[in-house]
């Protein structure tokens, strides 16, 4: 683009900012799908991207300039969609009468948990979603997680206080893993101190067997589901005390 074109650009955009005029009329159906992407699996995620997309950093997007915070956003879009392929692979376990809950509040905290899977059985699984680079392979090492040759295992770190949190909360045991879209995994996935990373399309196998052989006490689903519903809300309604 020729500066002028630029500069036409940046001018345009500025008004559209500074007077955006009277406002569309926007057809029901389309804001109650626009509504749906506010909440549900990745919405935190995805409301962090927009909050980093300011309009200069649009802007500057637009101009090809790179920025940190463009880049921040893209990295919090991409763990946005992460979540929403993995809450799409869950729904087989819905179908077969698990209750599965997306991107909620962890009291007193400003921290939230991807997902929240309850079998029904009555017991509670905690998967996380990792959305990396498949440029390098993920593995196991002296008891270390590495992706390619960076030691990563103190990310893990957050989804074991996670996990603490959502048993303490509940008053059961819940177990976390980890469901990692992008890098190549073993079908039978890696295990890191007793957390399984497994393939995120291996995620609702992983999800079967770890239920038919867990021995550990369990309460009624339906009593974990509402305990669950009422003291972790959706995350994008806002953390509760």
């Amino acid at each position: 683009m020729t500066f002028l074109s630029n500069l036409l650009l940046v001018l345009a955009l500025l008004a559209l900012f500074l007077d955006p005029g009277p406002r569309l009329r926007i057809p029901t159906r389309i804001r109650s799908w626009l509504r749906s992407r506010r909440t549900g699996a990745g919405a935190s995620a995805a409301a962090r991207a927009r909050q980093l997309r300011t309009p200069a950093v649009r802007i500057a997007d637009r101009l090809g300039i790179p920025t940190q915070r463009s880049r921040q956003a893209d990295r919090w879009a991409a763990g946005a969609e992460g979540e929403r392929r993995t809450a799409e692979r869950l729904r087989t376990l819905e179908r077969e009468g698990w209750t599965v809950l997306h991107d909620r509040a962890l009291p007193g905290s400003r921290a939230n948990v991807d997902h929240l899977a309850i079998s029904p059985a009555g017991r509670v699984y905690l998967p996380d979603t990792k959305r990396w680079s498949t440029r390098w392979p993920v593995t196991v090492r002296g008891g270390r997680l590495f992706h390619g040759d960076r030691d990563v295992t103190r990310r893990l770190d957050g989804l074991r206080h996670e996990a603490e949190t959502v048993a303490a909360v509940l008053g059961v045991p819940v177990q976390p893993l980890v469901a990692m879209d992008g890098p190549a995994l073993p079908d039978t996935g890696l295990t890191l101190a007793g957390l399984l990373i497994a393939p995120a399309d291996q995620l609702c196998a992983q999800l079967r067997h770890l239920d038919a052989t867990e021995r550990g006490p369990r309460r009624p689903q339906a009593q974990l589901a509402a305990t669950a519903q009422r003291l972790l809300p959706a995350y994008t309604q806002g953390p509760r005390p």
